[in-house]
């Protein structure tokens, strides 16, 4: 493999949904030659007008460039597109910014090696649109030299935040992010129904509800040293007090006739914590019934 790669090297890009194609949009904007494959050969029309090269098949498009950018629905899919063109990796890089697990990442980073190639794990952590736009940012973990050696033409797409070596740190990071995107969304919307149960539309609630979205950074500040340090001191906050505020919640949303599983659920983690001794703590100590630490489990 080159050490370095060219001023706007060429890259070929497999998968062609919403954010593949955003992808290459991006890369021909930014004057790279770009090959493209995707099942359906007619979502490459388009690029292909404005540039790009379509491959007639897996092997033409992996033996086109060193570097190719996976943009797929799932690790199974990138078996089941590369699998059958495995005698075309040796010597491509890798770069998939598919989303799935860690342990499935570092799987795929060995069967790629097995055939010869190289596989870069990438995060991307802004939806299409925020693709070609530098202050948008994706995790990628994986041998630092490769990375670096292809982090120009990877940061076409976005900023690169490399996180290591280790094949599944980029997934492991993405998958954190999503963890508190998706639960702080259903909580949006969860209160929304409440609120709409009440006559209040959601216009008329976001500012409210983006306030306090604006005030979790604090938060997060405060708790994160207190985490690390394993401090559940409850000086400024209690389990008690916490859980008496979401029976509160649970039963506005019973009186709103709307689902109560989700404030049901914190509400049962809450309480199971209250149980084993743990009302005057702080609410983070709830970190020890999602994942006891050691000291916890042997005592």
């Amino acid at each position: 493999m080159s050490s370095a790669p060219a001023a706007t090297p060429s890259v070929t890009v497999i998968g062609l949904g919403p954010m593949g194609r955003a992808m290459v949009g991006a890369f021909l904007d930014a004057g790279h030659r770009v090959t493209v494959w995707n099942r359906t050969a007619a979502k490459a029309d388009d690029l292909v007008a404005r540039g790009a090269e379509r491959a007639a098949t897996v092997e033409e498009a992996l033996a086109a460039n060193e570097l190719v950018v996976l943009s797929l629905t799932d690790y199974d899919a990138l078996y089941a597109i590369l699998g059958p063109a495995t005698a075309a990796l040796p010597g491509r890089v890798l770069v998939n910014l598919s989303s799935d697990t860690p342990a499935r990442a570092r799987e795929a980073a060995e069967w790629a090696a097995r055939h010869g190639a190289v596989h870069l794990t990438g995060g991307v952590q802004v939806p299409p649109s925020g693709i070609g736009n530098p202050e948008s940012s994706t995790f990628y973990s994986g041998p630092e030299d490769v990375f670096e050696a292809h982090r120009p033409t990877l940061e076409v797409l976005t900023g690169a935040d490399y996180r290591g070596a280790d094949p599944g740190l980029a997934a492991l990071f993405y998958q954190l992010q999503m963890d508190i995107f998706w639960t702080t969304m259903t909580s949006f919307v969860h209160a929304t129904a409440v609120a709409r149960r009440n006559g209040i539309s959601a216009e008329e609630f976001l500012p409210y509800a983006s306030s306090t979205a604006a005030s979790v950074p604090g938060f997060l500040a405060f708790y994160a040293p207190r985490l690390d340090a394993r401090r559940y001191e409850g000086d400024v906050d209690n389990l008690a007090m916490g859980l008496a505020s979401v029976e509160h919640i649970l039963h506005t949303t019973e009186d709103a006739g709307v689902d109560t599983t989700l404030p049901a659920t914190v509400r049962d983690f809450m309480r199971r914590a209250v149980e084993r001794g743990r009302a005057g703590e702080s609410f983070i100590s709830l970190v020890e019934e999602f994942a006891p630490s050691a000291a916890a489990e042997g005592a």
